[in-house]
C-alpha cells in the first residue's frame, strides 16, 4: 500500500480511513506520485544490487481506480509510465468470502464484496500484458506452504534476471 510516513501518504491515509474526502482523479494521482517519490531510493537500491519488494505498487493503483465508474485502464496507467519495472509480479488470488473471513475487512474504503469483483476484473485485464512477469498464486493455501511458492518463484526469477538491466514500466 501507500507509504503514509510521507505528507502524501497521511493524506492518503486519511482518505483510506474516511476521514478525509477526495475526488476520484486526485486521488489516484496522489498514489502515483507517492510511488514516484521512492523511486530515487528504489534506483540506487537497484544499483547496488539489493532485491526490493513493493507491496501493491502500480498495478493495484490501476485496478482500483479503473474499478470506478468512468475511468479507463490507459488513463489509469498514464501516471506511472515510467516507473521502475518489476522483474516479477506477484498476485494473491484469494476469493473475496475467504479475503472477509480474515477479519480487518471493510474498514477501509473499497473493502467492499461488491467493488473487490470489479478490482479483480481489472486485476485480469492488466495480467494480460505479456510484457510483465506475472504469477498468480493460491493464497488459501497454509502460510508456511505459501511461503515456500512465493520463495520459489523468488529465487527462480532472481536468477534469471541478475544480469538484467533496468527497464521502465509501461513504455
Amino acid at each position: 500500500p501507500a507509504d503514509r510516513t510521507t505528507e502524501i501518504g497521511q493524506l492518503i491515509s486519511s482518505y483510506l480511513g474516511r476521514e478525509k474526502n477526495l475526488e476520484d482523479h486526485t486521488i489516484h494521482l496522489l498514489f502515483s506520485a507517492n510511488r514516484w517519490e521512492h523511486v530515487p531510493m528504489m534506483k540506487e537500491k537497484l544499483h547496488q544490487g539489493i532485491t526490493v519488494v513493493v507491496d501493491r505498487y502500480a498495478f493495484s493503483g490501476v485496478a482500483f481506480t479503473s474499478a470506478k465508474e468512468n475511468f479507463c485502464l490507459d488513463w489509469c496507467k498514464q501516471p506511472d509510465v515510467g516507473l521502475p519495472k518489476p522483474d516479477l509480479i506477484l498476485f494473491l488470488q484469494l476469493s473475496p468470502e475467504e479475503a472477509a473471513e480474515r477479519g480487518n475487512f471493510g474498514h477501509e474504503r473499497y473493502e467492499t464484496s461488491t467493488f473487490q469483483e470489479k478490482v479483480l476484473q481489472s486485476f485480469n485485464c492488466l495480467m494480460e500484458d505479456k510484457t510483465l512477469n506475472w504469477k498468480t498464486v493460491d493464497a488459501s493455501k497454509s502460510i508456511e506452504d505459501l511461503h515456500r511458492e512465493i520463495k520459489s518463484i523468488v529465487e527462480k526469477t532472481m536468477q534469471e534476471v541478475q544480469n538484467k538491466p533496468l527497464e521502465e514500466l509501461w513504455k
